[in-house]
């Protein structure tokens, strides 16, 4: 407690949210560079997209198994991209540019032309006149190396800022089962006089069917009697949310994966806020504050639900 009587907010063990980017950048030669990014959203599982340069077959089962040591859930869009800057001397695909050639010619017999074919705009063509970005052995080995070196910082980046997201979504969700608790604590305070109001129900009811009629089924009349009863009682339902509400906090102090054991927990609180909602429908005074409550907590647990997606 601080000096002020205001309540210190909780701390958490590292809690990750599933959205993030980080990228990584790296320099084989005065020539030749890459870059790196990696992006990841929500997901169930851990679903990895690589797009890489042709030929880095071997760097992308590189990549993905490292990956999957590294991370357990999330979409992950990952791209390589590779520059190479420009040589003294340009490059041309010899082969290609023969066969261009060759085609044109065919093509200028065949229609009966005399037209001769122009460098400049044969070069134009895909292909032709490129930078060489095909890669020799050696600089797709190297290149290997070099990116599979960069996955540790690289998702230690990613997880940086996954864990401030994650960090503010968990406290977000602590004040929520704060709430929810209040709420929990207020409906057990009004449990009594909600008895009370039922068991009152219960007695207009017997005389009701009492008066003036001798031949009332006596049977019938406990059978009511006993079923609103059992519905005036919400100990059960406060009972169980206030333990589901504990273990929610235990997961968020814990950290780690969590998003499937919080989202399971919220799909039980919301279960006992209906069967509480059910159980207090009809009765005036605190009957309709619970029902009043009861419609919060379900507000509550909506939200937290759709914030706990975004969890790993």
């Amino acid at each position: 407690m601080s000096a002020s009587g205001s309540k210190s907010p909780p701390v958490y063990s590292p809690v990750y949210s599933m959205t993030g980017f980080a990228r990584v950048s790296g320099r084989l030669s005065d020539v030749l560079s890459w870059n790196l990014s990696l992006k990841s959203v929500n997901h169930r599982f851990l679903d990895l997209h690589l797009r890489m340069p042709a030929g880095a077959d071997s760097l992308e089962m590189r990549l993905r198994r490292l990956l999957k040591e590294k991370l357990l859930r999330g979409h992950l869009e990952i791209t390589l991209t590779v520059e190479r800057g420009l040589r003294p001397s340009a490059h041309f695909d010899r082969d290609l540019l023969r066969g261009y050639l060759a085609a044109f010619r065919t093509a200028a017999t065949e229609s009966a032309l005399e037209q001769q074919p122009d460098l400049n705009a044969i070069f134009r063509l895909p292909g032709v006149l490129t930078g060489e970005t095909r890669f020799s052995d050696e600089e797709m080995q190297a290149l290997e190396e070099d990116v599979a070196a960069q996955i540790g910082p690289l998702v230690e980046a990613l997880n940086r800022m996954r864990s401030q997201e994650g960090a503010s979504l968990a406290l977000e969700l602590g004040a929520t089962m704060e709430r929810l608790d209040i709420a929990v604590s207020q409906v057990a305070q009004m449990r009594q006089e909600v008895q009370k109001a039922y068991f009152e129900r219960i007695s207009q009811r017997i005389s009701a069917l009492l008066n003036g009629n001798a031949g009332i089924d006596r049977d019938r009349v406990l059978q009511e009697a006993a079923m609103l009863a059992e519905r005036s009682d919400v100990e059960e339902e406060v009972t169980r949310l206030r333990t589901h509400i504990h273990h929610f906090h235990s997961l968020l102090q814990a950290g780690g994966e969590m998003g499937k054991k919080l989202d399971f927990l919220l799909q039980e609180m919301n279960r006992e806020a209906n069967t509480l909602l059910s159980k207090t429908g009809g009765v005036s005074g605190n009957g309709q504050r619970i029902t009043d409550l009861g419609l919060g907590m379900k507000s509550e647990i909506e939200k937290a639900r759709e914030q706990v997606q975004n969890l790993e």
